[in-house]
């Protein structure tokens, strides 16, 4: 393997553009390019640059000689964004368990709201400390979510506006517009999240 294959294999494991790599970097896209495409190689403080945000060594970059951190096990972001998932949807039902039939304690929101955090907490451990699809973990966690983490949130909101009891779903209103207005608005919400994900990997495939 050259060079120039150690540089995209390295970009390619973070999940990012050539565009963002030479953001990093200081550089343009088309030297990037070049050096991915074996037309020119980077000077040595590019080289200096290129192994600290790798984290691989120079001797691995230019020689190919693996060191004690290349062996490391790889960690994949996608099971932390998995079970973040599940622990959202839990605290999604639980939280809707606790109150119904009552839809008068307040307690099951919040306890829908510490899972919800725990469940980021988790997400965000596993985009930190793991070196495999953390990209494509975070595309895929924030579309799925979106749906459950921003409903408690607008339910809580739209209750308290219109003098309901706290809870985490939208409660029916005397206002026979609130809820088509609510659902609109959630829906909106998290379509546009899908969306601005769906376009951001397809920008970030097509380079």
């Amino acid at each position: 393997m050259s060079l120039a294959d150690r540089i995209q294999s390295l970009r390619k494991a973070k999940s990012i553009s050539q565009e963002e790599l030479a953001d990093k970097l200081g550089v343009s896209r088309q030297a990037v390019s070049k050096w991915e495409s074996e037309q020119s190689i980077p000077d040595v403080e590019k080289i200096i640059i290129l192994s600290d945000f790798f984290e691989v060594t120079t001797d691995y970059l230019l020689k190919g000689i693996e060191s004690e951190k290349q062996t490391a096990p790889e960690t994949d972001a996608k099971i932390f964004a998995i079970l973040a998932t599940a622990l959202n949807f839990i605290g999604l039902l639980a939280s809707c368990a606790i109150i119904y039939p009552d839809d008068k304690d307040p307690i099951a929101v919040i306890i829908g709201l510490i899972i919800f955090a725990v469940g980021g907490t988790v997400f965000g451990i596993g985009q930190t400390i793991s070196n495999k699809s953390v990209a494509i973990a975070k595309r895929y966690f924030w579309i799925i979510n979106i749906w459950l983490l921003t409903l408690i949130p607008l339910s809580a909101l739209y209750n308290i506006i219109f003098a309901l009891p706290l809870a985490p779903y939208p409660l029916m209103s005397r206002n026979q517009f609130a809820l088509p207005v609510f659902f609109a608005v959630y829906i909106a919400i998290c379509l546009c999240v899908v969306f601005l994900q769906i376009k951001s990997n397809h920008r970030r495939t097509s380079k």
